[in-house]
Parts: C-alpha cells; sequence; structure tokens
C-alpha cells in the first residue's frame, strides 16, 4: 500500500491565521482545544480532500485524530523530561517550543533521581489532575489525550536515548561515548526507564491502553552505526519489550544505520529521512516492514514540482512494492505546489 499524509507546523499556522502558541497553549488544555480546534478547522477547508492536519511532525497520526479529543500537557516527549530534571520551558509564540539545554552537564548516573520520584513531581501532578478535570466534564464530553501522546490510538511517543542525551548533556555526549561508555549507557537505560515510567502513568490516568511506541532517535546519524548498535540498540529493544511495538524515526541520511536499526527487538516500523535509501532498507527488512519517508526541505521548496516528483518516483522504484507512507511537514517557505503534485503522484498509482 502506497500512502500520503501531512502535517502542519506551529510556523505555517502562525502564519496563516495568527494563532500564537505561549505558554498557555501548553499548560492550559481549554486554550489548547482552542487553538488546536481553530487549525483544524483551517486544515478542513484549505485542504479538502487532503490527508493533511495539524500535529506536531510525524506524532500525531491523522488516522487516529479524533475532533473530540483535548491535548493534555502536549509538550515534546524529551522537553517533559528535561522539565523534570530542572530545565526551563521555553515558549516560541510562532515556532517549536523548547527547553533550556544541558540540564544534566556534568551528571553522572549516580546523580540522577530515582524514576519513580518523577512521578511525585508538580508537572506530573498537574496534567493528571487536568486529565481527570477533562474526565469528568460531562457538559464538553472531550477525550483527553495524556502527555506522550498524540492522539486515541494509544501509541506513545518518546524521544530515542541518543537524542535525549544530547539534549541534556549537549554535544559533550558523544565524545563521553567513546570515553565513559558505561557511564552513557547507564545514563541511556536510566532516560529509557523514566519514558517508560510516565508513559505507563499516563496512560493508566487517561485510560488509554499503550499499543506502542514511537521512538524519535534523531542524534542517531550524527553517531557511527557502530555506537547506534553499541548504545541505540539494546535501550531501544528494551523499550520496545517494555511498551511494545517500535516505530523508529531517524530524520538524517540513515542508509548506513538500517542494519544496525534490524537488531532492534520488537522493531515494527521505520520513519527515514527522503535521502536514505529505500532500496537498501527493503534489501534488510523486505516488502512487509512499514516504512514511511520525508521529502527533502529543498524538493519541498523548489520553485518547480520537478523536484519532489523526480524524487518520489525515485523512492517508489526503490520501494518495489513494499507498505510505503510519504509523510511531509508543512513549513513557511515550502511551495505549495509540491504538496498538491506529491498527493496527486500518489493517487494516480491507485
Amino acid at each position: 500500500m502506497i500512502t500520503v499524509s501531512g502535517t502542519l507546523s506551529k510556523a505555517w499556522m502562525a502564519e496563516a491565521i495568527g494563532v500564537v502558541f505561549g505558554r498557555d497553549y501548553y499548560l492550559d488544555p481549554q486554550r489548547r482545544y482552542a487553538v488546536d480546534r481553530r487549525c483544524n478547522d483551517y486544515a478542513a477547508e484549505h485542504f479538502t480532500g487532503m490527508r493533511l492536519f495539524y500535529s506536531e511532525s510525524n506524532l500525531g497520526q491523522i488516522d487516529y485524530w479524533d475532533k473530540s479529543q483535548i491535548q493534555i500537557g502536549g509538550i515534546q516527549p524529551n522537553m517533559i523530561l528535561g522539565m523534570l530534571l530542572g530545565a526551563d520551558f521555553v515558549p516560541d509564540a510562532c515556532h517549536d517550543a523548547d527547553i533550556t539545554g544541558q540540564c544534566l552537564t556534568g551528571k553522572d548516573p549516580a546523580d540522577l533521581p530515582s524514576v519513580e520520584s518523577l512521578l511525585d513531581h508538580s508537572l506530573i501532578r498537574l496534567f493528571d489532575d487536568q486529565i481527570r478535570q477533562a474526565q469528568d466534564d460531562r457538559r464538553q464530553r472531550l477525550r483527553p489525550v495524556p502527555p506522550f501522546f498524540w492522539d486515541i490510538s494509544g501509541r506513545a511517543t518518546i524521544h530515542g536515548v541518543l537524542t535525549s542525551a544530547q539534549k541534556f548533556f549537549g554535544e559533550a555526549i558523544f565524545m563521553d561515548m567513546l570515553s565513559e561508555p558505561q557511564r552513557c549507557l547507564d545514563i541511556m537505560q536510566w532516560i529509557a526507564d523514566a519514558y517508560v515510567a510516565l508513559c505507563r502513568h499516563f496512560s493508566q490516568i487517561a485510560d488509554l491502553p499503550v499499543t506502542g511506541v514511537h521512538v524519535g532517535e534523531c542524534s542517531s546519524c550524527l553517531v557511527s552505526p557502530e555506537m547506534v548498535e553499541r548504545f541505540v540498540v539494546p535501550v531501544t529493544s528494551k523499550i520496545g519489550a517494555e511498551l511494545g511495538p517500535v516505530r523508529l524515526h531517524s530524520c538524517g541520511p540513515s542508509t548506513d544505520y538500517v542494519e544496525p536499526f534490524s537488531k532492534i527487538k520488537n522493531l515494527h516500523s521505520l520513519d527515514l529521512g527522503g535521502d536514505t535509501s529505500i532500496r537498501r532498507a527493503r534489501e534488510v527488512f523486505g516488502n512487509e516492514m512499514p516504512l514511511s519517508v520525508t521529502p527533502l526541505p529543498q524538493d519541498m521548496s523548489a520553485a518547480s514540482t520537478d523536484p519532489i516528483v523526480s524524487w518520489a518516483k525515485r523512492i517508489l522504484q526503490e520501494d518495489e512494492g513494499g507498505n510505503l507512507e510519504y509523510v511531509y511537514h508543512l513549513e513557511p517557505g515550502y511551495n505549495l505546489d509540491s504538496i498538491y503534485a506529491l498527493t496527486d503522484f500518489v493517487k494516480n498509482l491507485h
């Protein structure tokens, strides 16, 4: 099956309808619901017939998004964990939010709090209370989607342990992986345990059973495939054993990484950057493994639609009949004709 779907970015929505993504957007569920509804009303009106809606890139799924859902604590996974570790939340009115970086600089595994203690943090208690308030509100009858989830599918979403370690320690983590490998592995295992505990907690509070886990390992391409196999593979395998089937996201050129990725236990699907060899991915995983692939920004922003169509054709040829989805995240500066051309290309295949 070949499909195409897309999401609208915060930057796009800020330009299109002037919505503001301030602190209250993330911490006030009613404000969040009102803004999300405006954004998706815009998507429905301006992109009729397209599989396009407003959500975080690669996290929400259009097939499981529900108009009655209200997002609680809809903050990127590594940012929530970073805030629990002392980082400050940094919203941006017109773009994605962030946190202050390197909140664990100089820390050793022994310095990290117990995973259980994270659940007593005031931020977690705030989200718990907001979930319960939404559940008790019989007037609105909205379904709360808790932190670490982005739709009603039950797919948990986390950042990968390497990506999170880079966020919390900065680029020094890459040198530390060479000089102090066991320390880094212990830290990454703690990060994994923390994510598992948080996902299970919110799954229970929101009565949303975990069906799988999206692991955004955006930093995987910044180290060698051998380092990915040494650090990422065993810890991600444990996450898969704890939470369920893994969807692994690697946004960079991942051709040399598909072999170590194949060693992750309970790997269910892959989300790859547009300059990855899909032919190589199929050689390793076969045609049954669901693959999604993202167009390159330069093709999305080109004045002509020729680059995006040429890219889509190449990906299709390399896929050789596998289960494939083209996914894109619409940012300002992209050529709208490119997404129409990509959508038409897929539609014409059926």
